[in-house]
């Protein structure tokens, strides 16, 4: 019994001893992945599956490559005032010479989108705002002077324009595809430090009403953005372009995890205005209107607790020949549904001035439709 007992000891050990060596150096003789442990810029570690757009390791370098070459520095300066007219006479410069007192200027530093072969550039309206001298820099090193094609400070948004070859375009991407989770990539210059590229996550999508500008659908965002990062680029895991990066809350200057991009959804519709009619055109009725809220809704019974209450009519604009009063409740404009002021203006603005579009108002609890004919939003001033 002693000898078998033995014998079967034997037998284990030498299968164990031949699986281990075939586990080693042959490891897919049992079909399983090899598995390297060590310590040192030499072991390797099995590959791990990683989100689109980024490496191996979980980076997101070749998302940053994409887009990065196509972002580029701002830098602006205007005059702080301008000198005394005397003091340009050649009367006086013959006594002054050259110690005449020098115009002071105010620089200041800002980001950039290109998102055209032909050198026009997306930035925000207060980078460019006022601006006497632009001088773009790329992220290859070139450096050119640019000009404004247009602005729109209702959008907060500017689009300027480089004489450039061979010029790196961003790819736009489909913000009404992103969603609250999805990894972003924030690309600008802050404080002026140089091409920076930081991380975060969607917070939130569609945020209106912070007044910041007059027409608002933001991007909110974890991605640190400072001072200097207005005007860069917001990106997807694959370096598709999401937003103009423009606004961050923040009570000390610095971020706090609460950035703001302008969806390119709204940045492209500007583009194409601005170089088209030198401007945006957006459709206007001529109306002020209010949120309905529960309580104001409660203490009015209006029978509904969300849309538009219309609270001013401009005498003779195109609400007040169609029929529109105040007090009428905006329920819908061409069939989409308005429930709030920010609807409203957005839908509205969307129109083509000169056309015809279906509005619809709740009056004394009932339902009517009223047919506008949309005028041209009166242009507004910084």
């Amino acid at each position: 019994m002693r000898r078998f007992w033995l014998l079967f000891a034997q037998t284990v050990t030498i299968a164990l001893g031949i699986y281990v060596v075939v586990a080693a150096l042959r490891p897919a003789w049992l079909g399983r992945a090899p598995v390297q442990v060590g310590i040192g810029p030499d072991h390797a570690v099995p590959m791990l599956q990683t989100p689109a757009g980024s490496s191996a390791s979980g980076s997101y370098r070749d998302a940053a490559g994409r887009a990065m070459p196509a972002v580029v520095n701002i830098l602006t300066s205007k005059a702080m005032h301008e000198a005394h007219p005397l003091l340009k006479d050649p009367f006086f410069k013959r006594f002054f010479g050259d110690k005449m007192p020098p115009q002071e200027q105010m620089a200041s530093l800002g980001s950039g989108v290109i998102v055209s072969g032909e050198g026009y550039i997306l930035t925000n309206f207060h980078v460019v705002e006022g601006a006497d001298e632009i001088e773009v820099g790329l992220a290859d090193g070139r450096k050119a002077p640019a000009s404004v094609v247009g602005t729109d400070p209702e959008t907060d948004l500017a689009v300027i324009r480089i004489k450039e070859k061979n010029l790196p375009v961003i790819v736009l991407g489909d913000p009404d595809k992103a969603r609250v989770g999805d990894v972003v990539l924030a690309i600008g210059n802050p404080f002026g430090v140089g091409q920076t590229v930081t991380l975060g996550i969607i917070s939130a999508l569609g945020r209106n009403n912070l007044h910041i500008n007059h027409f608002e659908n933001f991007i909110q965002t974890d991605a640190a953005i400072n001072f200097g990062n207005s005007g860069g680029a917001l990106v997807d895991t694959r370096g598709n372009l999401l937003g103009i990066n423009s606004a961050i809350y923040s009570q000390t200057g610095g971020s706090v995890g609460i950035g703001f991009a302008i969806p390119v959804s709204t940045a492209k519709t500007v583009l194409d205005s601005i170089i088209q009619h030198g401007q945006v055109v957006r459709g206007w009725i001529g109306v002020e209107s209010q949120d309905i809220t529960p309580e104001l809704a409660d203490n009015f019974g209006l029978g509904r607790d969300h849309g538009a209450i219309i609270a001013g009519v401009v005498r003779g604009g195109p609400a007040d020949r169609a029929g529109m009063r105040p007090g009428d409740i905006l329920v819908a404009v061409q069939g989409k549904k308005v429930t709030s002021t920010s609807d409203m203006m957005n839908f509205i603005a969307a129109l083509p001035p000169g056309g015809k579009a279906r509005l619809t108002v709740m009056r004394k609890n009932h339902e009517s439709t009223l047919d506008v004919t949309i005028g041209r939003r009166p242009r507004q001033t910084p």
